[in-house]
């Protein structure tokens, strides 16, 4: 038999009727409040005793138990968990005390169900007699939750009672029903074998389960060797809560506020996605037109082409000769003294820290978590969730900056599809306002066609890297907060720190990019390129000889790149192809300096040339289509 431990006497409690009491009578048992961290089992705790009765540190812990009595039951209060096992002190007191106790009163938190359920769906595997009060469902409808508590009080097999703690509404049911109505639930199926026979050895189902689960402790008070089931147990487990989830939440219009249905219909497609390209466009204005178009020009143009180059290039070239390789590598089109501050203080800068404004106020309101939600399901087919729209929204502004965010994605390969596909596939807000420009001379058509072969090479790579690129994706977890006004101070605190860390991260990598092109161009290598590029861009993509040199240019900086098709005598045709061919070229010097940082040279490599051969495929095959139209 199993050793059983009076908690009570450990913890210098006074326990009246636990387990292993001296004075216990017929039906005297131990209730155990068992939950996720704040979830208002205190509230529950203080609803059952009205007083607190003793507080003390479990035995060898610094956790508190937090102990009192309700008529004849003894009734205890465990730390807050999100799992009962070994991790941890909180874990593995609230696992005793539950592995010792009667009957447990599982308090989950309505609004977070899908969080909640995991320690449940435990609970109920350990083959405790157990309710569930089912906390602030008051909160959830507010929200726009829906859930069907007799479905999940079947799917559970255990009594399910809707609690508004706070406002001590349902608690008597849930006194009542943990007296006299308390039942083991239907636990795992594909464990009950494996259970009995380790039940046999150790004592109890409870215990069981623990030793199945890999626990240590358990194991060696029993003297048994752990499983090691855990992960394919919890894999089961998080399905099972999923599938609850599915069958039992709905959403609810009832008793819901404003802001939960406009949280609603931020999330459902028919509203949601005209929502999102609202805001797409609305960012597109303020950083492509208002910013890109406006603010840099002032900066970028007026004062650091207007005044601050012409100082720097008069003061290098007072020590140095005017056209002297020392003189270009500093002072030059490309000099380290003239295009790395222009570039990061006339136009990335002020890019930079309208996206980071931007994201702030996004992640402020509670909108963006939505976002993410809604494009999740979309963006499963090329390998990625729906937080990686975040970095994908910041790639339109500034594929240095999205390529940074990316860290925020769960996993190694979720990393290396979204930085490739921000890349290859998705223009800048700089280059992006210059294309919008050029496409406004071709009408409709042809605009709609470029757009429609972005998005065709986008799904195709992402759905080729999917397949390709070892690893598992990970799935979406993210909370909701609710909708909210945004806090000014906060918004712009969060924006200058993450605007600092931006910059300095970005500088070295910038003007290491900015020698190595200025002593291309010393040696004459840029020059070299340029003949080499001719034929493939005469011959393949049917444009004009000098379209090689805005591909150069392009990989300086990729409006530039695209501002150098302005000056070509072009058709409609020859535009779509440049602009298509210009977007899916490889990324500028600053992100191409980003991604070497954050990637390593072998991606780096793979990303640049990949990124070469695929805009000129794709370039010279939508030349033919058009041909053959």
């Amino acid at each position: 038999m199993p050793e059983t431990r009076d908690l009570g006497a450990e913890s210098g409690a006074h326990c009246h009727c636990g387990p292993n009491s001296t004075d216990a009578r017929p039906g005297c048992e131990t209730i155990v409040l068992a939950g996720n961290p704040n979830v208002g089992k205190s509230v529950v705790f203080n609803a059952f005793t009205g007083t607190y009765v003793d507080v003390s540190n479990f035995p060898g812990t610094t956790v508190e138990l937090t102990r009192g009595r309700m008529d004849e039951h003894d009734i205890i209060d465990t730390p807050g968990v999100y799992g009962v096992s070994s991790f941890n002190d909180e874990e593995r007191v609230a696992r005793d005390i539950i592995l010792q106790g009667d009957v447990v009163v599982n308090v989950v938190d309505a609004v977070h169900l899908e969080r909640d359920l995991f320690l449940t769906l435990q609970l109920i595997d350990m083959g405790k007699r157990m309710v569930v009060s089912l906390n602030m469902a008051d909160e959830a409808r507010k929200r726009g939750v829906g859930i069907d508590r007799d479905l999940l009080e079947d799917l559970l097999g255990v009594p399910v009672i809707e609690t508004g703690a706070v406002k001590n509404e349902g608690l008597g049911e849930v006194k009542r029903a943990a007296t006299t109505r308390a039942r083991i639930g239907h636990g795992d199926p594909d464990l009950d074998n494996e259970l009995l026979v380790m039940a046999s050895r150790v004592g109890s189902r409870a215990e069981a389960l623990m030793v199945l689960e890999g626990d240590e402790v358990i194991s060696e008070r029993h003297g048994v060797h752990p499983g090691q089931g855990r992960e394919p147990i919890y894999l089961r487990r998080r399905a099972r809560v999923n599938d609850i989830c599915g069958h039992v939440i709905t959403e609810t219009t009832e008793g819901a506020s404003f802001s939960a249905r406009l949280s609603q219909a931020m999330m459902h497609p028919l509203t949601g996605i005209p929502m999102v390209f609202a805001l797409l466009y609305a960012m597109w204005v303020v950083l492509g037109q208002w910013i890109a178009g406006g603010l840099v020009g002032i900066l970028e143009g007026t004062l650091m082409l207007g005044i601050y180059t012409p100082f720097v290039q008069q003061v290098v070239g007072s020590v140095f000769a005017v056209g002297s390789p020392v003189y270009e590598i500093l002072a030059g089109e490309f000099g380290v003294l003239t295009m790395t501050p222009t570039y990061l203080l006339g136009v990335i800068l002020p890019l930079v820290t309208g996206f980071y404004l931007l994201l702030s106020l996004l992640e402020d309101t509670g909108y963006l978590p939505r976002i993410a939600a809604l494009a999740d399901r979309s963006l499963n087919g090329v390998g990625l969730n729906g937080r990686a729209i975040i970095p994908l929204i910041l790639g339109l502004g500034c594929v240095t900056m999205g390529t940074l965010t990316t860290r925020i994605l769960g996993s190694k390969r979720e990393r290396f599809i979204a930085t490739a596909l921000m890349a290859i596939a998705v223009p800048c807000s700089a280059q992006l306002a210059v294309i919008a420009g050029l496409m406004a001379r071709t009408g409709v058509v042809y605009s709609a066609l470029y757009v429609a072969f972005l998005l065709l090479v986008f799904g195709a790579v992402g759905a080729v890297l999917n397949r390709l690129v070892p690893g598992e994706s990970t799935d979406l977890l993210i909370d909701l907060p609710s909708l909210r006004m945004p806090r000014l101070d906060n918004v712009v605190r969060k924006s200058a720190t993450k605007v600092w860390h931006f910059m300095k991260e970005v500088t070295l990598f910038f003007a290491a990019g900015a020698l190595l092109i200025s002593i291309l161009q010393v040696t004459g290598a840029l020059d070299w390129i340029i003949q080499v590029a001719r034929p493939l861009t005469v011959g393949w993509l049917g444009l004009p000889a000098e379209a090689s040199t805005a591909f150069v240019m392009g990989f300086v900086r990729r409006d530039f790149g695209a501002t150098g098709f302005f000056s070509m005598e072009l058709t409609s045709a020859q535009l779509l192809v440049g602009m298509i061919t210009i977007t899916l070229f490889v990324p500028c010097i600053a992100s191409a300096m980003v991604i070497l940082k954050e990637r390593g040279w072998p991606y780096f490599v793979g990303l640049f040339a990949g990124s070469v051969v695929l805009a000129f495929a794709v370039g010279g095959i939508v030349w033919r289509i058009l041909g053959v139209f």
